[in-house]
């Protein structure tokens, strides 16, 4: 009996490791799906990055993804807005990076969000973009907006998040992990 509560106290001091931060790497696309009709939403606010830093230099990678990024490039269904790959750290608390994309005029660009990672069983991921029309002066004249989460994103798998006229196509891998080969790839399209 003294050995099964001395294995639950020492569970119970090693389970919080498990959830320790863990560097992934993220690549993501930021798409206009152009078969369904564009909704403007309320301009972009100030505050866009909600306290989030932009990757460092460092943090930033080379995207992988460029398979697939001709691909969508090449279908007339889907316009690529944004495609960013970075490293980040990722733990029990959200961790959120801003992304954007073009020219920043007066603390704006054309696209322009940030994403927040969470490792629990699955990764959360919450993506929150606005596509921003911006005037000769600068000024945001009309912005779309897509605000997607999912709490059930599994290491190392393509994932799609669909948000009407704006959609999220992003793979996040944790370090360490053998990245899918491309016959796994084609199998996963068929």
């Amino acid at each position: 009996m003294r050995a099964i509560r001395s294995l639950t106290l020492l569970l119970a001091l090693i389970a919080p490791a498990a959830f320790a931060d863990s560097q992934y790497q993220v690549e993501m696309f930021l798409l206009r799906q152009n078969a369904v009709p564009a909704i403007t939403s309320q301009f972009a606010p100030e505050d866009w990055r909600q306290g989030a830093k932009a990757p460092s230099d460092y943090d930033v990678r080379k995207p992988v993804l460029t398979a697939q990024a001709e691909k969508l490039a090449a279908d007339s269904n889907y316009t690529v807005l944004l495609h960013k790959a970075w490293q980040q750290q990722v733990g029990s608390e959200p961790s959120r990076v801003a992304i954007s994309e073009g020219q920043e005029q007066f603390g704006h660009f054309p696209v322009e969000g940030n994403v927040s990672l969470r490792q629990g069983r699955f990764i959360e991921v919450q993506a929150n973009f606005w596509v921003n029309q911006l005037d000769g002066n600068g000024s945001v004249i009309q912005s779309e907006q897509l605000r997607q989460v999912n709490s059930t994103v599994k290491n190392n798998e393509l994932t799609f998040l669909d948000g009407g006229h704006l959609a999220v196509l992003f793979k996040v891998i944790a370090a360490g992990t053998r990245t899918t080969s491309p016959a796994e790839a084609e199998m996963m399209e068929q």
